[in-house]
């Protein structure tokens, strides 16, 4: 049976990416990768891990949804009030910057110039990825899933992007079991490994925080396998 392999928040954490797929095996025809999204800020090489995404989605036929990080990102590109902007460079986006400019030197307006500039492509990948998948048995998204909404797919787009406790703590309105990112498994159950619960599966293994990073290998339905590698660093 067909693997489907499946790793979020990978934050810039390229090195770490790339010995997670060797250490599954990934194999292209053989596996669906799915991607939950947070591609970019804190870690080192944000410009790299999208390229990287790009190619996998491209030319391997990997699924990637959008996250937050990704979305604030696009934004603040472009015309954006100053507390969206202070919260991307509070929250790893200098880091982002600096990986996607390849200097230090520049302001915030000459970056912004020089990031539409030479790296159009990857903003208008990142700003056109979806906000779910969906397979037989899962449903995958980078948050959650708002539960005040029995049609899930209704919910506001910031809900697939942002929401945290009222999905984590409170049981899902549908049948199949979601897998998210976004909320640290360590912030929930203490450890950074993939927890699993009744609905629900998170793998956020904060690989920035200088945890690590998880992938999700799904067989079958119930059929699940968990894989990791440490970080290589912390950029909090």
């Amino acid at each position: 049976m067909k693997r489907t392999l499946v790793v979020s928040d990978i934050h810039g954490c390229l090195e770490e990416f790339k010995q997670l797929l060797v250490k599954v095996n990934f194999n292209a025809e053989e596996d669906q990768l799915v991607l939950l999204g947070d591609y970019v800020d804190r870690g080192p090489d944000s410009r790299g891990t999208v390229e990287y995404v790009m190619r996998l989605v491209r030319e391997e036929g990997a699924i990637a949804l959008k996250g937050n990080h990704d979305q604030r990102f696009v934004e603040v590109l472009s015309e954006v009030d100053p507390l969206t902007e202070m919260k991307f460079f509070e929250h790893g986006g200098i880091q982002t910057f600096r990986s996607f400019c390849g200097q230090d030197n520049l302001d915030i307006k000459q970056s912004k110039e020089r990031i539409l500039g030479k790296c159009l492509d990857h903003i208008t990948f990142l700003n056109n990825l979806p906000l779910y998948y969906e397979d037989e048995d899962h449903i995958y998204v980078h948050a959650g899933l708002n539960p005040a909404f029995v049609d899930w797919k209704t919910q506001p787009e910031r809900d697939f992007l942002w929401i945290r406790a009222p999905f984590v703590q409170q049981p899902t309105v549908v049948k199949k079991t979601v897998i998210f990112g976004h909320t640290p498994a360590k912030d929930i159950h203490g450890k950074a490994d993939v927890w699993f619960d009744r609905d629900k599966i998170a793998i956020d293994g904060a690989c920035p925080y200088g945890f690590q990073l998880n992938c999700l290998e799904i067989r079958g339905k119930n059929e699940y396998t968990t894989y990791s590698v440490a970080s290589r660093g912390s950029w909090k």
